[in-house]
């Protein structure tokens, strides 16, 4: 959708960008952009790869979920299990690997859901969500520093949970009102 006018009007300059920090897991740096108006300005730029998350939803319309402790803003939050895709793996195989090593549940069923950038102005950090219809408990998570408790959320006390602040991750948040928005249809 647009309003007539072309969209090069708006688009920023990119004069050049020079790396802060290259790490395996993230690269900063900083970028000296213009605006259509003239001005010029550095801003701070942040690429980190893809990751893929999953919402695995059981027969009695329940959400796994992992409540977990983040240290950036320390605060105990509810998450979907997810993590970052290798360069030559499937986001779909990387996301239920996620779910199992974090959960120890497998999901059946694997369908993609969306895909967001939840930091767009700041971070290149591709998102994708997948959905996982139903899933079969394999043991204990293998990962044992995800994860103080894992737990089986009803779909319907999720927007609550949203609103108390106990939901707040932008991947957990767009994939669940997706999911809750869909299935309304």
């Amino acid at each position: 959708m647009t309003d007539g006018r072309s969209a090069e009007l708006t688009r920023w300059t990119i004069h050049g960008e020079r790396i802060v920090d290259d790490t395996r897991r993230a690269k900063l740096s900083i970028a000296e952009v213009e605006l259509p108006d003239g001005v010029r300005f550095e801003q701070y730029v942040l690429r980190v790869p893809k990751a893929a998350m999953m919402l695995v939803v059981d027969d009695e319309d329940r959400v796994l979920m992992m409540w977990r402790h983040r240290f950036i803003i320390n605060r105990w939050v509810w998450e979907l299990p997810g993590g970052y895709v290798d360069d030559i793996e499937d986001p779909a195989i990387a996301a239920a690997r996620e779910v199992e090593e974090e959960t120890g549940w497998r999901p059946r069923e694997v369908e993609f859901l969306l895909s967001i950038q939840p930091m767009v102005g700041t971070a290149d950090a591709e998102n994708l969500l997948y959905l996982g219809r139903g899933a079969d408990f394999t043991g204990a998570p293998i990962d044992v520093n995800e994860a103080e408790r894992i737990g089986w959320i009803p779909l319907d006390d999720t927007l609550d949970l949203i609103a108390r602040g106990e939901i707040v991750g932008a991947a957990s948040v767009a994939g669940l009102l997706r999911l809750l928005t869909t299935r309304k249809e």
